[in-house]
């Protein structure tokens, strides 16, 4: 049994076939999949998907790059959802934000949303892109937050939160441009890895460039697999055991 722990099936680009997509995940082996809040206005296109779902669930918040639209009643009118496990993805990216006060506002915003998480006893799923260091120094003045780094990306300063957070491993992992993750990937303990696809986006290989499911999630798997030097099977029982722990699921 695989759990993908960061899946966007509530996307525009699998509006015309989730079901289908949906499917063809269960029959690889996938039975659970948390969609975390990307977007605002997909959010009741993730409820709904919850709803319908057993095995579908969700997480509330602002990405940094939307938090213009941040709406704090929008995260707590749906955080206590019977199906809501999580508070993200939330983070820093500072990939298009270059000006110092918006940064800043991502930090701000951050820092709101880790507060609300607590309030609410939820983990919190993480993105990171280019803003590693603020981004530790954020999460090291919440010692009691945990959660997932979402798409790892290999930062070894990141590796002091395995006490409490836990490390999202997708596609990238197959790339065979990836050998400071795939380097990095033994100094993770086992117990603090979970596989994500990140659906659409973050295709594995052999499928890069065309649309990515929970399907793939395999490849992921099989590569940890040979990575640690285990049976697949192995790698199933670990990272969902992980994932449950995590979310509660």
């Amino acid at each position: 049994m695989i759990i993908d722990t960061h899946t966007h099936l509530d996307n525009a680009k699998f509006i015309d076939d989730v079901d289908e997509v949906i499917k063809r995940a269960e029959e690889n082996g996938v039975k659970k999949f948390i969609i975390p809040a990307a977007d605002p206005a997909d959010l009741p296109r993730a409820i709904e998907l919850a709803d319908k779902y057993d095995e579908i669930y969700f997480a509330v918040g602002f990405h940094p790059v939307d938090i213009d639209k941040y709406d704090e009643k929008l995260i707590t009118c749906f955080i206590n959802h019977p199906k809501c496990v999580a508070v993200g993805e939330i983070g820093l990216d500072y990939h298009w934000v270059k000006e110092e006060e918006q940064r800043k506002k991502q930090i701000e915003m951050f820092h709101r949303q880790i507060e609300i998480a607590k309030e609410y006893n939820k983990p919190i799923i993480v993105h990171i892109r280019e803003a590693t260091e603020d981004s530790l120094k954020v999460l090291e003045e919440h010692p009691q937050i945990k959660g997932v780094l979402h798409c790892y990306n290999a930062a070894e300063q990141l590796l002091k939160l395995k006490e409490r957070f836990y490390y999202g491993i997708g596609g990238v992992i197959t790339f065979k441009n990836a050998k400071k993750l795939i380097n990095v990937f033994p100094k993770i303990p086992k117990d603090r890895v979970v596989i994500e696809t990140d659906a659409p986006y973050l295709t594995p290989h052999p499928f890069r460039g065309k649309r990515n499911e929970p399907a793939y999630t395999v490849y992921v798997r099989d590569k940890i697999a040979e990575l640690w030097d285990v049976e697949p099977e192995e790698v199933e029982e670990i990272t969902t055991k992980n994932a449950k722990e995590l979310f509660n699921i």
